[in-house]
């Protein structure tokens, strides 16, 4: 009998069927709570209307993006944003150079990845309040996403004021929308850090295995940080593109955070309440959704808003937000991983 060999598959992208995804999070993502078609139609056209008013107060605390349109948002609800997320999420990784794969095996991949895949988005859908997606919309040069059903939870649950929930959520959404369309170089450079993290990490297989024990115990010592055994189990040159996308993501995080609370009283004037309220469910839930978050790595993208809020703020204090901006230049001047959390570091380097 002849021997049958499969054909590869050599196109760029994840092996993920990604509308397999979009179905899967559409079916298993719960329903919003139950309003009234009042109550949701005077959110949605006041969320719709606060982002562009909250990306102007974004424009006066940072100096950015003078003279760009004031844009809305899309409201959405949750299937909605998990479809935008599946669309956005395929956009970002098409770039990615894996290596050939049987079609047979890239098939099952592909169905596993996006069963997966929307099953996560699923769960985050029911939680997420916004999302800033440079690489979404019908042109794909950018979307800004509010989700309605779960800034009204939110709110509901943090029994705060809805206006000014509301445009405090928009403040951070549209402080990522300026952070990508003020800074001309940031979406592509975005672009090519992941695909590059992506190309190389099916590279090391064998050599990930042979340091599966040792990352296996730091788990075990770090306390489920999932995180941490990610990081040892790449290898050095993973590693670097690992630390360089964990950097930006930090950045900018902290940076929305900083900026959604330093317009201040006078924009949102139960702020203060607002972020004491927040921070305490971002670190609550019950033991089942807590799992669920550090094996999702929800727990670690907590951290990144500290670290990088602190580093935005020590730097503001130090040299004002003109000269926090210098992070602004070129890929050169972002900070690094270990000056995130050093800032002196970063402000000794970057003139």
């Amino acid at each position: 009998m002849a021997e049958v060999t499969l054909a590869t598959d050599t196109s760029s992208g994840l092996p993920v069927n990604w509308g397999l995804a979009r179905r899967t999070a559409a079916r298993l993502v719960p329903a919003g709570p139950p309003v009234t078609a009042a109550v949701a139609t005077e959110l949605v056209e006041r969320l719709r209307a606060d982002a562009a008013v909250a990306e102007g107060h974004v424009r006066a605390v940072t100096g950015l993006g003078e003279g760009l349109p004031l844009l809305p948002a899309d409201v959405v609800d949750r299937p909605a944003w998990a479809a935008a997320a599946i669309d956005g999420m395929a956009e970002l990784t098409a770039g990615a150079q894996l290596p050939s794969t049987a079609k047979a095996a890239r098939a099952v991949t592909s169905t596993t990845a996006a069963l997966q895949i929307g099953g996560v988005l699923a769960f985050v859908g029911a939680r997420v309040l916004g999302q800033y997606d440079p690489f979404g919309g019908p042109d794909r040069e950018g979307r800004l996403l509010l989700v309605a059903p779960n800034i009204y939870a939110a709110q509901q649950a943090l029994d705060v004021p809805s206006e000014d929930f509301g445009l405090w959520v928009c403040l951070h959404e549209a402080t990522h929308r300026l952070q990508f369309t003020a800074v001309p170089w940031l979406r592509e450079h975005f672009a090519a850090e992941v695909s590059h993290f992506l190309s190389i990490s099916t590279r090391d297989g064998g050599a990930m295995l042979e340091r599966l024990p040792e990352a296996v115990k730091a788990l075990k010592e770090s306390r489920g940080d999932s995180l941490a055994l990610v990081e040892l189990l790449q290898g050095p040159e993973q590693k670097a593109a690992l630390d360089r996308l964990l950097a930006l993501t930090t950045l900018l995080e902290g940076h929305a955070d900083h900026v959604m609370d330093a317009a201040g009283p006078e924009v949102v004037p139960s702020v203060a309440t607002i972020r004491t309220r927040f921070t305490a469910r971002r670190r609550g839930g019950g033991l089942i959704d807590r799992v669920l978050r550090a094996l999702l790595g929800v727990e670690a993208k907590v951290k990144q808003y500290a670290v990088g809020s602190a580093f935005t703020k020590r730097v503001v204090d130090e040299v004002g937000m003109a000269g926090f901006n210098a992070v602004w230049q070129s890929p050169d001047t972002l900070p690094t991983r270990a000056e995130l959390a050093a800032p002196e570091t970063w402000l000794a380097r970057v003139p």
